[in-house]
């Protein structure tokens, strides 16, 4: 196989996501939401995770006050 065969090869490997569903055609498929309650201000929101017991959920504005970078 020569130099440039092999570049080919790799960037046509690497640049295909149609393989992908949620880059098929540029549709994504929404996110199951859960319920749950806020552990710091009580408020019912919506989180795109199941919960776990024993683990604080935030809503929107209580999780950016709590965020660390």
């Amino acid at each position: 196989m020569r130099r440039n065969d092999r570049k080919e090869e790799r960037n046509s490997a690497t640049t295909d996501f149609s393989r992908f569903s949620s880059f098929n055609q540029g549709s994504f498929q929404p996110r199951e939401m859960h319920k749950a309650v806020c552990a710091e201000c009580g408020k019912e929101c919506e989180v795109p995770f199941k919960p776990k017991e024993g683990r604080p959920v935030y809503c929107r504005d209580c999780y950016s006050k709590h965020k660390k970078f």
